[in-house]
């Protein structure tokens, strides 16, 4: 039995994460904005399910995690999933400024607390959900594009971080493709996944403690040929 944080969980990707964890009876934290979504799990799932409400573009980011790690009686596993984006045709300012708050200032202040956690414990596994979008640069939505990247980069500086230092901890980064959940935007979507099976891949995935995964697996072809598309082709896409 283990113990779970999932940072966005009241609904899409995070919800069904947590729906697989109570089935695989683990302890589970969530968190996230929509406090009646979450109290509706908790009440499904009473001794399985604690619950911390709040927002992480906040201040209390931290006082909200420890009060969650103390309800559960420690944190084997810490799931970044909350995220946000939108398309930013006009460059409008408090989308960019929203989608840092939460993919970059709220991932790292957390994430990092994580790590540090579970160097002081001596193990543990953070996983992230970045993104396909991570891997170049989208002028329909930038700051989306540049956070996710930020998110994956990080994540890469923490998998060698654990290794140099010889600490027992995972690190997971999850890159999905078009999911079906409410942040799936865009009128160009393919091989979109269920949330349920998104979901299942992910869980795989972090039990076999895996360093990358994309969601679902053909993605990874998708990605291969971003990287290496020249920019005077890509540039007419994206």
């Amino acid at each position: 039995m283990q113990r779970i944080i999932i940072i966005g969980a009241s609904s899409g990707i995070g919800l069904e994460l947590a729906k697989l964890y109570i089935k695989n009876n683990d302890i589970v934290g969530v968190t996230g904005r929509r406090k009646e979504l979450l109290l509706e799990l908790q009440n499904k799932f009473p001794n399985q399910v604690s619950v911390e409400c709040f927002d992480v573009t906040g201040n209390e980011n931290i006082a909200h995690l420890e009060s969650l790690i103390k309800k559960l009686g420690g944190m084997d596993i810490l799931i970044y999933n909350t995220g946000y984006g939108d398309v930013s045709k006009d460059l409008e300012w408090q989308i960019d400024k929203q989608t840092t708050q939460t993919n970059v200032n709220g991932f790292i202040e957390i994430v990092n607390y994580a790590f540090n956690h579970f160097a002081k414990q001596g193990h543990g596994q953070i996983a992230a959900t970045s993104s396909i979008g991570s891997i170049r640069g989208n002028s329909w939505a930038p700051a989306y594009a540049a956070s996710k990247a930020f998110m994956s980069v990080y994540m890469e500086g923490l998998h060698m971080k654990a290794k140099k230092m010889k600490l027992n901890i995972a690190v997971t980064d999850i890159l999905p493709g078009f999911v079906n959940t409410k942040m799936a935007k865009g009128n160009k979507q393919f091989w979109v996944v269920k949330v349920e099976k998104a979901a299942s891949q992910i869980f795989n995935a972090i039990k076999k403690k895996k360093r990358r995964v994309y969601v679902s697996p053909r993605w990874r072809l998708i990605a291969w040929i971003l990287k290496w598309m020249p920019y005077s082709i890509y540039r007419r896409i994206a």
